[in-house]
């Protein structure tokens, strides 16, 4: 069996959904294919326009997230109409923000953003069985068990090992089944999320629970590229690397893959297959450990929204040696994401994504030490570098912070010098 994971971008509207149909019809066709799951994401900016609407509830802007919920049903109304699809009858359609004041922040965006995926795997569910596929929507949420850390749930394996197999291995089941990504369910029936961009890390999953022959991400780029296309004018298709190259680059900010993805299929030995949705036979790439040798290329990734905090000890005390714990607790409770540390004897810097956790951390941390920060930077984590290359990096580019081993650097600049 095999896993196609396509992303936003490729369901952003109807030509995209009836280009999935034809991807999807190519791979059945296939007499080595005996089963297809189809993992989709939620259409076009969706999860961005659904995160308004949580936070303008949230600041109490009843009628802008009202305003944004309508906005968000018409955008896949239109679709689902120019799909020969008929709202309300062929899909059912959720009419109140599944929103409750009395509960956190976290717990609402979870009900809310997940309405994303539930909709679009709808759509392209019942769009698929009407050409004539066979085809079965899975509820996601009931299979995929998860706890409640809202918004960065965490996977509960065992029980959706279980679960998911004896779903998949049922007699009669239909030759595709389209389901979620990105979200799961607690035991008592909430929805949850899985970090953002977590469409792979549910693929991922499906495809190591299953004993897929591959997971194949579909994506609006030609495979996985040396650097952004959108920043670099002169990209290089990587063709193959290894499990391992691949961790250090989703890591680093590269936005190929979640960084959680790789792990479970490593586990499994199942190959990863990045390839361009436009062109459906182009070759890719491919992640495995096969007989793949070391990237050739020097590779050029960018992790936006960061913000460089330092810390210095009151009172000259030796940071590193007797504080490092402590900073690394309050980090870790404030679920900062960190990107580079770099110390010294009386100070530590970190880089950190900018998120609205951020404020608290840096509040408890100046409880104990003296804070100083810079945001609206970018960072930059080069792979096979050279002098040349990096001289050439930092022409032009306010540099906050650098740090260079024998084959990585790291540049944290100001994101108005990309």
């Amino acid at each position: 069996m095999k896993v196609y994971k396509f992303g936003g971008a490729s369901v952003k509207d109807a030509s995209g959904v009836r280009n999935v149909e034809r991807i999807v019809r190519m791979a059945i066709n296939d007499p080595m294919v005996h089963g297809l799951m189809v993992v989709v994401s939620a259409m076009g900016k969706t999860t961005n326009a659904l995160e308004r609407v949580v936070d303008y509830l949230a600041e109490g802007h009843e009628d802008k997230a009202l305003a944004q919920w309508v906005d968000v049903f018409d955008y896949h109304v239109a679709i689902m109409r120019e799909l020969g699809l008929q709202p309300g009858v062929d899909i059912r359609l959720q009419g109140e923000i599944p929103y409750d004041p009395t509960l956190p922040y976290d717990e609402n965006y979870d009900q809310v953003v997940s309405t994303g995926e539930l909709l679009s795997s709808q759509i392209i569910a019942v769009y698929l069985l009407k050409q004539g596929l066979s085809v079965e929507w899975w509820n996601i949420p009931k299979l995929l068990r998860t706890d409640a850390t809202w918004r960065e749930a965490k996977v509960d394996d065992e029980t959706s090992r279980a679960v998911i197999t004896a779903g998949w291995n049922r007699p009669n089941r239909p030759q595709v089944v389209v389901t979620q990504g990105f979200i799961g369910g607690t035991k008592d029936g909430k929805r949850t999320t899985l970090g953002r961009e977590g469409s792979d890390y549910t693929a991922a999953l499906l495809g190591n629970y299953l004993d897929a022959e591959s997971v194949t991400i579909w994506k609006d780029v030609p495979g996985i590229l040396n650097a952004d296309p959108r920043i670099e004018p002169n990209t290089i298709l990587i063709p193959s690397l290894r499990y391992m190259d691949a961790v250090e680059l989703a890591n680093s900010g590269a936005q190929v893959m979640h960084p959680k993805s790789i792990r479970p299929l490593e586990n499994k030995h199942i190959p990863l297959l990045v390839k361009p949705f436009g062109d459906p036979q182009a070759a890719g790439s491919r992640i495995a450990d096969d007989g793949v040798g070391p990237i050739g290329v020097p590779v050029y990734i960018w992790r936006k929204n960061q913000i460089l905090i330092t810390m210095r000890a009151k009172d000259f005390a030796f940071v590193l040696e007797e504080s490092l714990s402590e900073i690394f607790d309050i980090i870790h409770r404030h679920r900062l994401k960190v990107s580079l540390i770099q110390s010294s004897a009386v100070t530590i810097s970190v880089c950190v994504d900018n998120t609205r956790f951020v404020p608290a951390a840096i509040e408890e941390l100046q409880e104990h030490f003296n804070v100083s920060y810079n945001d609206h930077l970018s960072l930059l984590t080069i792979r096979g570098t050279t002098p040349e290359i990096l001289e050439n990096a930092k022409a032009g580019r306010t540099i906050m912070l650098s740090q260079t081993t024998r084959r990585t650097a790291r540049l944290v600049v100001k994101e108005s010098d990309i």
